[in-house]
């Protein structure tokens, strides 16, 4: 049953069989402004930098309507309020609403995300320093802007410094960078790591985003047929070279074992990551007291440095949506103005927060400054980030990208561990992935 809900609730949103009863009109009436999320990290700069600021009404109560993302519940969640929001009362209606750049498509191919310049009140000016790709994966076959972004994310190598010294000669960026700026180098230094007790990656899954992210073709063609691009198979053998002669620590993304080579005591060389990786999810592990400072000296905190590595990619990023039907469109607008588009703003998000925030101006003018990241060591990694961000093509994105990552991870990492051979577990890949969409087709 549930199963089948889901499939339903994807065809739903995805082929516009439910129709919002023509989405209901917005309104100004609203007392209560929901917001759907993942994480309470857009919840903390909403406090920080619009709630601080007296922006939200005093006749207004913001309700979070927070859901883990694991198994799908977030999404789940949220398309069944989504389906009910022209019946909703006004304290439940749905008001913004976040997406991730896996499934944004499945919520801009519909009527239940409004217009940001036309519906919203946004304009063509408040989002020109926004980088293109974060407006390439939010907007509809029709042009329309449907979702805004507070960052962007560029990513690149963040390798330990200390460990680089000893396998590298130098923990220098431009040094290192030099030495892993393709994937022949790369593997070459795979080897010296491992020859020094270290491994060169964490797991499986630690560059899959960068060769997904540097693929030709999309994961289903216009036929429906399912494609497996060249860089994913690049991967596949990558992992399974890296697997079988110890560069890499056998664990899995987000995993115990996987933090556990940030570690002090670690002996992972680097981790592939986006901006916000860095800052939200490596720094916190790299700790050994998760509530002392955030300092040189607990853990290996301070004892990292970034480059771009063998290739530019980005991972992530989160989006929000005004939610057709909304009864607090003029404070939406507010939200999106203010914690997407305001230069100020964004300058304080990168500096205090550490995100690469999604306005070119602001972040050129991080990158001159003195601005040094305590996590890296000092270093103005931004700077790295700059002609990264500006490169990003999403041009390549399906609604069925999410799917397709977890279940090739998913069906791949036997083979790793050499249970099944690479021809069973692609069989295993696509029995999954056309379970998962039965509207595909091998």
């Amino acid at each position: 049953m549930k199963k089948f809900l889901a499939v339903l609730l994807f065809a739903g949103l995805v082929l516009g069989s439910f129709n919002l009863a023509a989405a209901p009109a917005t309104s100004d009436t609203g007392k209560v402004l929901n917001i759907y999320v993942w994480t309470e990290h857009f919840q903390t700069l909403f406090k920080d930098y619009f709630e601080k600021a007296g922006l939200v009404p005093k006749d207004v109560t913001v309700n979070w309507i927070i859901t883990p993302s694991q198994d799908n519940a977030y999404q789940n969640k949220l398309d069944e309020a989504l389906l009910k929001q022209d019946k909703a009362s006004a304290n439940d209606k749905i008001d913004i609403f976040l997406v991730e750049a896996d499934y944004a498509l499945k919520y801009v191919a519909t009527p239940y995300t409004l217009d940001v310049i036309k519906d919203v009140g946004l304009t063509k000016a408040d989002v020109s320093q926004m980088y293109k790709y974060t407006k390439d994966i939010m907007t509809d076959s029709k042009g329309v802007l449907k979702g805004v972004s507070w960052q962007a994310a560029p990513g690149g190598f963040i390798y330990r410094r200390s460990i680089a010294k000893d396998v590298l000669g130098t923990d220098d960026p431009v040094k290192v960078q030099a030495a892993l700026s393709d994937w022949t180098k790369f593997d070459a230094i795979a080897a010296k790591a491992k020859a020094k007790g270290y491994f060169m990656l964490s797991g499986y899954d630690d560059d899959f985003r960068v060769f997904s992210d540097n693929t030709k073709t999309p994961w289903v063609d216009s036929k429906g047929k399912i494609v497996i691009d060249p860089s994913i198979m690049k991967w596949i053998d990558q992992t399974k070279l890296y697997t079988d002669k110890g560069y890499n620590n056998k664990a899995s993304l987000w995993s115990a074992e996987s933090w556990g080579g940030a570690a002090k005591d670690g002996k992972v060389l680097g981790y592939f990551g986006p901006s916000w990786f860095i800052d939200f999810r490596l720094a916190p592990a790299t700790k050994a007291d998760s509530k002392g400072a955030d300092a040189v000296g607990n853990g290996s905190y301070g004892d990292w440095a970034f480059c771009k590595g063998p290739q530019g990619f980005s991972s992530g990023g989160t989006w929000l949506a005004a939610a057709a039907g909304t009864d607090n469109i003029s404070l939406v607008k507010s939200v999106m103005k203010t914690l997407t588009t305001d230069k100020a703003t964004l300058v304080a998000i990168a500096k205090e927060k550490g995100d690469f925030t999604n306005n070119e101006a602001a972040m050129g003018e991080i990158a001159k400054s003195t601005y040094a990241n305590p996590f890296l060591g000092g270093q103005n990694h931004v700077a790295y980030l700059l002609d990264s961000a500006k490169s990003i093509n999403k041009s390549n994105m399906s609604k069925y990208d999410q799917g397709m990552t977890e279940e090739i991870q998913k069906a791949f990492k036997e083979y790793f561990d050499g249970k099944v051979t690479k021809d069973v577990a692609l069989a295993n890949f696509y029995t999954a992935i056309l379970e998962k969409y039965p509207n595909l087709k091998k």
